[in-house]
């Protein structure tokens, strides 16, 4: 491990510390609490994303993602979803996001049907929490009650997201950390929430670094299926386009299941990310994966636990953000420059 890692994990572990400190409480938070004002929001929200998979098979990956990204920056305030300002260095733009997230066009027509129907009230935070569940639940996945009662953010962090978000180059270590960082554990949160990438698509850059040359070797990745390996050089050549396109999960790309674990036992994790989660011999992860492969209700009940404290990661309650009117911006400001994101689908982490 090279100094500037240690330094990198010194400061997320000293953060850590902090953010536990201050965290506030989000006891407030209740699947209820739109029950008085917004009776419908769940099925307004699900009418919006059953059209949006009409056209798009990826937008529940790339829903859960926002929610994911979201999360890891200074909790789920809805702040990846700022665009630029004269003062918000929009998230939209953070490393792990530009020219890489997706769906904020869904997630736009979710709220202007909210806005329709019940006007001021329901958060675009609760909108993304509420999408990823849903997300799942029509690919396949477990369905939950999402605690709801979380208010938008005032501002963005781009340089925190730039920390935090977990990358697929990240060693083992440096994952557990910025899951440690955060609130969540270092261990089933981990390996629960990476099974996220049981569907969607990750592009060449965020992988080709185990194809030919992996670190610096001259050799691809030892942990790599070397038939996989064939057909992922011949999709992601050597000076080829690295934005194209590869399913996270070569079996069942499109369906919320377990054979994202299966896949990681045979060597066939696209993301080195996630291939570390079982290639790291002796690692509590490694019985973890093993256990999410062999046993559905293991995994969807691991899931759904860890996705419910991820969303419940310093949110904003009470008098405490605002409720947007355009999850874009902060009410009353007016943007200096849209940050845009394009079709393809970086899944950097979940």
């Amino acid at each position: 491990m090279s100094s500037p890692f240690h330094h990198l994990l010194a400061t997320l572990l000293c953060a850590a510390f902090l953010l536990q400190a201050s965290s506030p409480s989000y006891a407030q938070l209740s699947p209820t609490f739109y029950d008085q004002t917004c009776p419908n929001v769940l099925s307004i929200i699900s009418g919006v994303l059953q059209q949006a998979f009409v056209s798009d098979i990826r937008i529940g990956a790339s829903l859960i993602r926002l929610h994911f990204h979201d999360c890891f920056v200074n909790g789920c305030d809805g702040s990846i979803l700022l665009d630029n300002t004269a003062t918000i260095e929009s998230e939209k733009e953070a490393l792990a996001n530009n020219n890489s997230a997706r769906g904020f066009d869904v997630v736009d027509n979710m709220k202007a049907a909210l806005e329709s129907a019940c006007p001021g009230i329901v958060s675009c935070a609760d909108i993304l929490a509420v999408a990823a569940e849903q997300s799942v639940n029509m690919s396949g996945g477990p369905s939950w009650e999402v605690p709801l009662g979380r208010r938008d953010s005032l501002t963005a962090s781009r340089a925190l997201a730039n920390i935090n978000i977990p990358g697929p180059f990240d060693p083992l270590d440096l994952l557990k950390s910025k899951f440690v960082i955060v609130g969540l554990n270092n261990d089933t949160d981990l390996v629960a929430l990476s099974g996220g990438h049981t569907f969607g698509r990750a592009q060449c850059r965020t992988f080709d670094n185990r194809l030919f040359n992996f670190n610096s070797t001259n050799n691809p990745d030892p942990t790599l299926n070397t038939t996989y390996l064939a057909t992922l050089q011949q999709l992601c050549p050597q000076g080829g386009n690295r934005s194209v396109l590869a399913d996270l999960d070569l079996t069942t790309p499109d369906a919320f299941d377990k054979n994202y674990f299966s896949n990681l036992q045979s060597n066939n994790g696209l993301l080195q990310s996630d291939q570390i989660l079982f290639s790291t011999t002796g690692d509590v992860t490694v019985e973890l994966v093993n256990n999410f492969s062999s046993n559905y209700t293991a995994f969807f009940e691991s899931f759904v636990v860890s996705m419910i404290r991820m969303g419940n990661l310093s949110p904003l309650t009470g008098s405490d953000g605002e409720i947007r009117s355009n999850c874009s911006r902060v009410n009353g400001a007016s943007i200096i420059g849209s940050s845009s994101s394009n079709d393809a689908d970086l899944i950097s982490s979940i």
